[in-house]
C-alpha cells in the first residue's frame, strides 16, 4: 500500500513537471524559446485571431449554382439522348430540380421511356402519355456539393496564398464549408474580391453567321449562344460554345501597364500550338475572352499567334488587373463560393483584449487566493497552490491539443478559477465538521475527503453535462469556452483528490498538528441559525410578481437579439479625430441606403458600435452593407472590429442554440432524477427554470445583447445552479436519514445552515472571478461575463430560497424517503455524502 501511494505521488509530480515544461516555450520570448528542443517547442500556445487581430471568413460552396449547372447538364443530356435515338420531341426545359420534355411521336413513346430511364438522372414520371418529368436526385447534388467543397479548399488556398498573407490558414470546416483565417489582416476586402469570382476563364470564337440582335430575338444557331459583357450597359455577343482554351491551359498570368492596365498571360505548350493553328486559319475573325460566363475582352485575329502569349484588357484599374491575374494564375474554383460569415478585429484591439483578459485572470486568481487564505489559513494556501497547478495543467492540455487560445477560452479558465475552489471548500468544511464531532484531525482529514468525494463528483457532473452539450451543439467561440471549462473541471478533480489531498497529508505529517488551525475562520457561520423556510411564502409571492414582470418584458420584445440570431453586421468604430458621433454616423449611413438598426455609444467616447441589417436579400447582402459603410466612414473612422453573419449561419445558430439548450436541460434533469427522489428532481427543475428565466429578464432589463455567448452563459448558469442545489440536496438527504422525526422546514433549515459556509465561500470566489472578468476583460466578453455574474448570483439565491421550499410544497416526508435512491443510504458512516 505504501509503495502504491509513492507511485501515485511520483506520477502526480511528473504530470505537474511535464505541464510546466509544455508551457515553458509559451512563457519565454520567441527568440529564447527557439533554442529549446523541438519536442518542447512543438506545443507552444498559439493565440487566436481575437487576441492577435486579423480576419476569419467562412465560405460556402453555392449549392444553387451547382444545382443550376446540373440542371443545364441534364437538359443537354436528355436532348442529346433523344436526338441520338431519333425520337421527335419538344418543350424540353428545366426549372428548379425538374426537367420536362414532350415526345411528339406517339409510336416512339416507349423508346423514349426506355432511353430516359437508362440515364438514371433522377425520378422519372409520366403525368400524361408522351409527357415526361425527371426530378433530379438531391443525393447526387449533395455529392456534387461535397466534391466541389473538397476541391474548393485547395483552389481557395492557391488563390489567397498569392497575396502573401503571413500565417494564412485555409481548412475545411463543418458542413463542407471552408474557413480562411488571416492573422494580422484587418480588412479582408481584397481577399473577398479575389473569391468573388469562380474564375472560369475561356476563349471562344465570335459567331458572325447572324447579327446578335437576331440571335437574341429568334434564338441562337446550334452550337452558339448569346453572352453579355461585364460593362454598363451590357453588350451582347453571339459566341460559339467550343472553347479555344481555358484557365487550365494558362501557364502564367501577370498584370502589366502601358498607359492602361492589362494582363499578359502565357499558354502551355499544347494549348499554344492549338491556338497558333486556329489563328493561322481564321485571320480577321474575333475572339471573345470569357470569365464566369461574361465577356470581359474581345480582340481581332490579325495573324497566327505562335508564341502562346496573349493580352487581356478591359474595364478594370491596376488593382483589378492584379486581382484578375491572380484569379487566372491560380485556376478556377470548382463552384462559386459565398461568404456567409466574417469576423475581423484590429491587431491593436486584439492586443488590448489580450492585456485586459490576462489582467482579469490574474486579478481573479489573486482575489481567490486572498479569499481562501483569509478563511482557511494554511489549508487555503494549499488550495491556492492546487489552484495554480490546476490552471497550469489546463493551459498545458490546451497547448498539447493545439487549440488556438481565444478570449472565450480564457473566460472559461477564469470561470474555472472561481468554481475550482468549490471542491476544496466542500472538503475543508467536512474536515471542520468532523473535528467538531470529536475526531482527531488526522481522522477528520481522511473522513472529510472520503465523504465529500461523491458530492464533488455529483456537482462536477452537472457542470460537465452542460459543458459537453455546449461543446457538441454550438458555435466555434462557445465550443472554445466549453473546451476550456471542461478541461478545467477535469483538472480540478485531478488536483483536488491528487495534489490537495497529498499536500494536506504531508503538512499533517510534518507539523504533527492534532487540532484544526486557528487560521480556519469559517466557524463564524456556525453561530448563524437562520430560518430560511420561515419566509418561504413571501419569497414565493415576490418570485411570482417578478416572474410576471419579466414575462411582460419578454412578451413586448425587450430582449435584444444579436446578429448571431438575426443576421446582419456589427461594426466597432473609433474616431480618427475627436469623439464618435452616433447621430452623425446613423445619418450618414442612412443617406447611403444602408439599413441601420442602431448606433450605440460605448464607455470610450471615441468609439461607437454600429449594427446593420441586411442590404437586400441573399447571403451576400450583409457584405454589401459593410462595403457601403466602409466607403462612407473609413476617412473619419477606423474599423476596429467587424462581424458579419449571413442568413445561413444565423439560422443554424438559432437551431443549434435551441437544440443545445433543450438537450442540456434535459440531460441535467435526467441526471438529477436518477440520483435523487422525484421531489428533489422537481425542485431542481423549478429552481433551474427560475434561474434561467430571471437571467433572461436581467438581459432584457439591462439591454444586454442576447447572442450565442449569452446562450452559452445561460447553460453554464444552469449547470452551476444545479451544482449548488445538489450540494444542499445532498445534505438534506443525509438529514432525512438521520432525523426521521424532525419537521421538514427545520430539517431543511439545518441542511442549508450546515452548507452555508460552502455556499457563501464558493459563490463569493466565483463572483469575484466573474466580476474581474466583467470589469477588466474588455468589451468583447463583457456580455458573457455579466450574464454569468448575474446567473451565478441568482443561482445561489435559488438554491436556498427556491430549491428548499419546493420540497415542502411537494410534501416530502422523511418516512417516505427511500434511502437507497442514488446510492445514498447504502453507504456506511464513512460514506460519501456532502
Amino acid at each position: 500500500m505504501q509503495q502504491s501511494a509513492r507511485w501515485k505521488t511520483l506520477a502526480l509530480w511528473l504530470v505537474l513537471v511535464a505541464s510546466l515544461l509544455v508551457l515553458l516555450p509559451s512563457l519565454l520570448p520567441a527568440r529564447t524559446a527557439a533554442g529549446l528542443p523541438n519536442w518542447i517547442v512543438a506545443h507552444r500556445l498559439v493565440p487566436g485571431l481575437d487576441l492577435t487581430g486579423g480576419s476569419r471568413l467562412v465560405l460556402e460552396v453555392s449549392r444553387t449554382d451547382i444545382a443550376a449547372d446540373r440542371l443545364r447538364a441534364a437538359v443537354e443530356t436528355i436532348g442529346n439522348t433523344l436526338r441520338a435515338a431519333r425520337i421527335p420531341h419538344g418543350d424540353l426545359n428545366g426549372a428548379e430540380d425538374t426537367v420536362d420534355v414532350t415526345v411528339t411521336a406517339t409510336d416512339r413513346v416507349d423508346a423514349a421511356r426506355e432511353a430516359l430511364a437508362g440515364l438514371d438522372l433522377g425520378t422519372l414520371s409520366e403525368p400524361q402519355p408522351g409527357q415526361f418529368n425527371i426530378v433530379l436526385s438531391s443525393a447526387a447534388i449533395d455529392e456534387a456539393v461535397q466534391a466541389a467543397s473538397l476541391g474548393a479548399v485547395d483552389a481557395v488556398r492557391r488563390r489567397v496564398e498569392s497575396l502573401d498573407i503571413p500565417a494564412l490558414s485555409v481548412r475545411r470546416g463543418e458542413r463542407d464549408r471552408i474557413v480562411v483565417a488571416m492573422p494580422g489582416l484587418t480588412d479582408p476586402q481584397r481577399v473577398k474580391d479575389l473569391l468573388s469570382q469562380a474564375g472560369k476563364l475561356s476563349a471562344r470564337l465570335v459567331d458572325d453567321s447572324m447579327p446578335v440582335n437576331t440571335a437574341i430575338e429568334e434564338g441562337a444557331p446550334a452550337g452558339s449562344e448569346v453572352l453579355y459583357s461585364t460593362g454598363e450597359p451590357p453588350v451582347g455577343y453571339l459566341v460559339r460554345q467550343d472553347d479555344l482554351f481555358t484557365a487550365a491551359d494558362v501557364a502564367s498570368a501577370e498584370p502589366a501597364a502601358n498607359g492602361e492596365p492589362f494582363i499578359e498571360f502565357v499558354l502551355r505548350a499544347e494549348a499554344a500550338e492549338r491556338l497558333a493553328a486556329f489563328t493561322r486559319d481564321n485571320s480577321g475573325r474575333t475572339i471573345a475572352i470569357l470569365l464566369d460566363g461574361q465577356v470581359i475582352s474581345t480582340s481581332q485575329i490579325k495573324g497566327a499567334i505562335t508564341d502562346g502569349v496573349g493580352r487581356l484588357s478591359g474595364d478594370f484599374d491596376a488593382e483589378g488587373a492584379a486581382n484578375l491575374a491572380r484569379i487566372i494564375a491560380s485556376g478556377p474554383l470548382p463552384a462559386p463560393v459565398t461568404i456567409i460569415e466574417e469576423r475581423s478585429i484590429e491587431p491593436a484591439l486584439g492586443a488590448t483584449s489580450t492585456g485586459t483578459v490576462v489582467i482579469a485572470l490574474a486579478v481573479a486568481v489573486l482575489a481567490v487566493v486572498a479569499f481562501m487564505t483569509f478563511f482557511y489559513g494554511v489549508l487555503g494556501i494549499i488550495a491556492s497552490l492546487s489552484l495554480f497547478f490546476n490552471v497550469t495543467l489546463t493551459f498545458a492540455i490546451l497547448a498539447i491539443i493545439g487549440a488556438p487560445l481565444s478570449l472565450s477560452m480564457i473566460a472559461g479558465i477564469v470561470l474555472t478559477v472561481g468554481i475550482a475552489v468549490d471542491a476544496s471548500v466542500l472538503i475543508f468544511e467536512r474536515i471542520r465538521e468532523e473535528t467538531k464531532a470529536g475526531r482527531s484531525l488526522d481522522e477528520a482529514v481522511d473522513t472529510g475527503f472520503g465523504r465529500a468525494r461523491a458530492t464533488v463528483l455529483d456537482a462536477s457532473a452537472t457542470m460537465l453535462i452542460a459543458i459537453a452539450v455546449l461543446f457538441l451543439l454550438s458555435a466555434a467561440p462557445v465550443r472554445a469556452f466549453a473546451l476550456a471549462v471542461g478541461i478545467g473541471m477535469l483538472a480540478t478533480l485531478f488536483t483536488t483528490f491528487g495534489l490537495t489531498q497529498r499536500l494536506v497529508r504531508a503538512w499533517l505529517g510534518r507539523s504533527h498538528i492534532t487540532h484544526l488551525p486557528k487560521g480556519v475562520r469559517t466557524g463564524l457561520f456556525d453561530r448563524l441559525n437562520l430560518r430560511f423556510m420561515a419566509v418561504r411564502n413571501g419569497v414565493f409571492l415576490l418570485t411570482a410578481v417578478l416572474s410576471i414582470a419579466i414575462a411582460g418584458l419578454l412578451y413586448v420584445g425587450k430582449l435584444r437579439l444579436g446578429i448571431d440570431f438575426t443576421g446582419g453586421a456589427a461594426l466597432e468604430l473609433q474616431a480618427k479625430d475627436g469623439n464618435a458621433d452616433p447621430f452623425e454616423i446613423a445619418a450618414r449611413l442612412t443617406d447611403t441606403g444602408v439599413d441601420v438598426q442602431s448606433v450605440d455609444a460605448t464607455r470610450d467616447p471615441r468609439r461607437a458600435l454600429v449594427r446593420l441589417t441586411a442590404q437586400g436579400e441573399g447571403e451576400n447582402a450583409e457584405q454589401t452593407s459593410v462595403l457601403i459603410a466602409r466607403g462612407e466612414l473609413e476617412d473619419d473612422y477606423d474599423f476596429r472590429r467587424v462581424e458579419v453573419v449571413g442568413p445561413a449561419i444565423s439560422g443554424e445558430l438559432i437551431d443549434t442554440a435551441t437544440l443545445g439548450f433543450v438537450a442540456g436541460l434535459l440531460a441535467l434533469v435526467a441526471y438529477i432524477w436518477i440520483r435523487f427522489e422525484w421531489h428533489f428532481a422537481i425542485g431542481a427543475i423549478i429552481s433551474l427554470a427560475h434561474d434561467v428565466f430571471f437571467t433572461l429578464g436581467f438581459l432584457a432589463l439591462a439591454k444586454i445583447e442576447f447572442n450565442i455567448s449569452a446562450v452559452a452563459a445561460l447553460l453554464t448558469v444552469a449547470g452551476y445552479s444545479l451544482n449548488d442545489t445538489m450540494v444542499v440536496y445532498d445534505r438534506i438527504r443525509e438529514n432525512l436519514r438521520h432525523f426521521k422525526q424532525m419537521p421538514l422546514p427545520i430539517l431543511i433549515d439545518d441542511a442549508i445552515n450546515r452548507t452555508l459556509s460552502r455556499t457563501v465561500l464558493t459563490s463569493a470566489t466565483t463572483l469575484i472571478a466573474l466580476a474581474a472578468l466583467a470589469l477588466l476583460g474588455g468589451e468583447a466578453i463583457r456580455t458573457f461575463a455579466l450574464t454569468l455574474l448575474f446567473g451565478v448570483a441568482i443561482g445561489t439565491i435559488s438554491s436556498i430560497y427556491i430549491a428548499g421550499p419546493i420540497l415542502i410544497l411537494f410534501r416530502l416526508r422523511p418516512e417516505r424517503y427511500r434511502p437507497g435512491k442514488g446510492g445514498a443510504g447504502t453507504v456506511p458512516e464513512t460514506g460519501a455524502n456532502g
